[in-house]
């Protein structure tokens, strides 16, 4: 990633410098803390409310970090950005695709010396972006099941078992162990007959986040939660981060790019994520992935 200076000169950025991070979070504790004695991830720092699968705490969270964006204006960026979100988002899963590597694929030119299952993911990634910003465009996306499983069958195609279902709908049931970055397994949700359960905690989710009042608290909380309940076997993340992203986009703000440069704070707040049921450190550190537009 770029360090600080050329932050300055470029006019766009996806993401943001170590420095800018620590200044956005000194900024976020400032508003939400009367002193600089508290972790703003522990303790009270407000109710705590349950959505879904997660718990989190609204006060410890600053949702103003996401600047509103027209949607073509979002749209625009996103589809140039494309390579970009794309290298992240695979590099994130371990894909060792470089990022001048990722924009020769996009181009239609076959990589030499690199796995066909890392290709396929990468492909599988932008078609799935792309899914997302048609329907966006076109006026058919919404935060419901039938898009995340069209996303999700595009996503995990060739990596996922019975892509575009959630887990025990078809043939196959169990799953949903999520393997920490610090070592240990964390154990699945039970399915229920034919996937029950998991189709119901889905609706509960959604019931949940209609009575939250911002579209990006929706967005990012969905991210959370559907992240949590590891809904389908494989591409649960990437999933979620899509869905998300085209609910932000379609509420007028800023999308998000969660950069590969910051895996460390993103494995660790999802760490805390699958161990703790609390959503509030993962959520808080997606308000600072933003695209930053210095025009």
């Amino acid at each position: 990633m770029s360090d600080e200076g050329a932050e300055e000169q470029s006019p766009r950025k996806w993401g943001m410098t170590a420095a800018g991070f620590a200044r956005r979070a000194a900024e976020n504790r400032a508003r939400h803390q009367d002193a600089a004695t508290r972790d703003p991830f522990t303790g009270d720092t407000g109710r705590e409310l349950r959505t879904g699968r997660i718990t989190w705490r609204p006060g410890a969270i600053d949702f103003d970090l996401i600047t509103p964006s027209e949607v073509d204006r979002s749209l625009f960026r996103l589809k140039k950005s494309l390579p970009e979100l794309v290298w992240n988002a695979a590099a994130l899963e371990g894909n060792t695709f470089t990022l001048p590597q990722v924009q020769t694929l996009l181009d239609g030119v076959t990589v030499g010396g690199k796995k066909l299952e890392e290709a396929e993911q990468i492909l599988a990634l932008s078609d799935g972006m792309n899914l997302m910003i048609s329907a966006v465009r076109d006026g058919s996306f919404s935060l419901g099941k039938e898009m995340s499983d069209r996303v999700h069958g595009v996503v995990a195609k060739y990596e996922a078992i019975e892509s575009g279902n959630f887990r025990g709908e078809g043939s196959v049931h169990g799953g949903g162990a999520v393997r920490l970055s610090t070592g240990g397994t964390v154990a699945g949700d039970s399915t229920g007959e034919h996937g029950a359960q998991l189709q119901a905690d889905y609706t509960n989710l959604l019931a949940a986040l209609g009575t939250l009042g911002d579209p990006r608290a929706r967005a990012l909380v969905y991210f959370a939660s559907a992240t949590r309940s590891q809904f389908y076997f494989d591409g649960n993340k990437r999933t979620a981060r899509i869905m998300m992203t085209g609910a932000l986009v379609q509420s007028g703000f800023e999308p998000i790019n969660i950069p590969y440069a910051r895996q460390e704070e993103f494995n660790v707040a999802l760490d805390e994520l699958f161990r703790t049921d609390d959503g509030t450190r993962l959520i808080s550190f997606l308000t600072t992935c933003t695209m930053v537009d210095r025009r």
